[in-house]
């Protein structure tokens, strides 16, 4: 069900940090009031997307060392690698690609093995910053009607506000914990102070993206972070964080911010060793 009407006080919402599992339950003052979202990812006044109308979506299954699983959204961009967020880091990661219900056995899907782990060498969980990890696979995806890469942007992009953009993921709705068919909503981007004034303590304008109008009760939530921030048919944000109840504005980590570490990521030759794993969680 879409929900339109904005549902929100200004300062009666508790806000948490990231996902308790993707967190381990910590907290962080923003210094506003609020406290960080437990997870991100969830959409909230969406819709089913259209069977594949969004090729590039992965559902990623995580197991961490100590074995609690979660999952996060992801998106491949280029054959061999898949996008999503440093958070959505485990010691095992299980890629599905093509998939629309994830509860199925659908022939698009592809089951992909991962080769290793790549988080931003400056990744931080608190506050977060440089939330963004790369994800290569031991073999290149078939591309498909149902699976096909997303467009990077080219260069340093500063999106304007009022640019309409979309988030998709399976992470449901309040209503719901677990959404097996792909959701899909627009969201507003705002001006930095919006996000400023909700998290003063951990926005970071040259490296994130501010979304979600507060007036519109339409979000990403929980159990899609690493999901992307899609506006004009390219990857211009990951699902980092936001506030526990999901009511916007939430916070995207900026991709043309790391273009040059993606590219150099990318190129670099194929490991012989173990997965990379971040240092800083």
């Amino acid at each position: 069900m879409i929900q339109e009407e904005a549902r929100i006080q200004p300062g009666t919402y508790e806000f948490y940090e990231l996902s308790e599992f993707l967190w381990d339950g910590q907290r962080t003052d923003t210094g506003s009031g609020y406290r960080l979202s437990d997870t991100a990812g969830k959409i909230i006044g969406g819709k089913d997307a259209k069977p594949h109308s969004r090729p590039y979506m992965a559902y990623l299954t995580i197991t961490r060392s100590n074995r609690e699983r979660t999952n996060c959204g992801g998106f491949l961009v280029r054959e061999d690698f898949v996008m999503t967020a440093a958070h959505c880091y485990g010691r095992t990661i299980n890629i599905t690609l093509g998939a629309h219900n994830i509860e199925k056995k659908e022939e698009t899907q592809q089951h992909m093995i991962l080769l290793r782990s790549v988080t931003h060498p400056e990744y931080k969980k608190n506050p977060p910053t440089n939330d963004i990890m790369l994800l290569q696979l031991e073999k290149k995806a078939k591309v498909t009607k149902a699976v096909r890469p997303l467009k990077l942007p080219r260069s340093l992009v500063k999106l304007k506000p009022g640019m309409v953009c979309s988030v998709a993921g399976w992470g449901g709705n309040l209503q719901s914990k677990v959404q097996p068919i792909l959701q899909e909503v627009k969201l507003k981007v705002m001006g930095d102070e919006v996000c400023t004034s909700c998290y003063p303590r951990n926005f970071k304008n040259k490296t994130q993206i501010c979304a979600g109008d507060p007036r519109q009760y339409k979000s990403s939530y929980q159990g899609d972070s690493g999901g992307p921030l899609v506006c004009g048919k390219v990857a211009e944000g990951i699902v980092s964080y936001g506030n526990k109840n999901g009511s916007p504005p939430r916070v995207f980590t900026r991709i043309s911010s790391y273009l040059s570490w993606i590219k150099t990521t990318m190129n670099s030759p194929r490991p012989q060793g173990p997965s990379e794993f971040p240092s800083r969680i």
